[in-house]
């Protein structure tokens, strides 16, 4: 695809189901979605706008719902995936466009995976950073994860599930708090192997109490994590953590689709210092069936879960590439 200078980054907002949804823009051609993890917002995709533009796509990452400038509807159950799912449709019909590749990171991945499920004619294509893709089914979500770390400690996802608890961690001190976690998930900063799993709480403790202290991974400076703190200080962490008190309902929700593949092209790019990639590999052994769409999967060694910051360079390598193998 014949590149271009790419113009400055657009903000705007559009209607969506529940309210407002901001979005960053910037380049021209054939639309690509970008859609954010937790505890993030559009930023996390900064390095790849520009980089998507120079290729020739209109690239576009969202505020996802609970997040940012995007609104942060009260009810708990407004975060559930179908809601999620037609918020990206919202934005693409908002920008005038007939489909989208939709590119998602954590979170932002099963959210796009599932927009790709549902809405095929919209998605022609799906791109998966981090988060592999497993089909809709199995044990309901809270018993599975109520099993994970045994009586000794608890899986962070249990933790973050009850309403408030963490936000009493997070919100007297949400930069240090966002400093540690992104730390402890990243390749350079992370726990050394034999140390005390941040993805877990000990009994009476805290999450944060096994993140690594005084250090930002070399992904992110001072500044950068000033724009995350900023954000997250202004509107608070509930919305965020909704997306995890609603696992169980989204199990409900999508139990027509148990077992269901997605059959678009697809792309997978993981870290292999990535707790989501090492505990999920069943699910990567799974693509065949799950993705048979799939034209590339790539893990980067040494790599932790941030991996679009972490090595922008080799992700938005692979993803151009990727991009230029679809038609349209």
């Amino acid at each position: 695809m014949q590149s271009e200078p790419s113009a400055a980054l657009r903000h705007r907002t559009v209607e969506g189901p529940a309210g407002r949804l901001h979005l960053v823009e910037q380049g021209t051609g054939p639309l690509v979605l970008l859609v954010h993890g937790f505890p993030e917002s559009w930023y996390s995709w900064r390095r790849q706008l520009p980089a998507l533009a120079a290729a020739g796509y209109r690239a576009v990452a969202i505020d996802v719902r609970g997040y940012g400038r995007s609104s942060r509807p009260a009810a708990t159950d407004a975060y559930r995936m179908l809601d999620l799912v037609e918020d990206n449709v919202a934005v693409v019909r908002a920008l005038g466009a007939e489909d989208a590749v939709v590119v998602g990171h954590d979170w932002g991945a099963g959210i796009a995976a599932v927009s790709a499920l549902l809405h095929p004619g919209v998605f022609r294509a799906v791109g998966l950073l981090s988060v592999p893709y497993a089909p809709p089914g199995g044990p309901r979500p809270t018993d599975v994860f109520g099993l994970v770390g045994g009586p000794e400690q608890e899986f962070y996802v249990s933790y973050f599930q009850e309403p408030g608890r963490a936000e009493a961690e997070i919100e007297p001190d949400v930069r240090g708090w966002l400093a540690g976690f992104y730390a402890a998930l990243s390749a350079d900063t992370m726990p050394a192997p034999g140390e005390p799993d941040p993805h877990f709480v000990a009994p009476g403790g805290l999450l944060r109490d096994r993140f690594p202290a005084g250090v930002l991974p070399a992904w992110l400076t001072e500044d950068e994590l000033d724009v995350y703190a900023g954000e997250f200080e202004r509107t608070g962490l509930t919305g965020a953590l909704n997306r995890y008190r609603s696992m169980d309902r989204d199990w409900e929700d999508l139990a027509p689709y148990r077992g269901a593949p997605v059959e678009q092209p697809s792309l997978f790019i993981g870290g292999t210092l990535d707790a989501s990639t090492t505990w999920m590999s069943d699910a990567i052994a799974a693509f065949p069936a799950t993705l048979p769409g799939l034209t590339a999967s790539h893990l980067l060694d040494g790599c932790g879960h941030w991996i679009q910051q972490e090595r922008p360079e080799e992700v938005n390598r692979l993803l151009t590439g990727w991009l230029a193998t679809l038609t349209g």
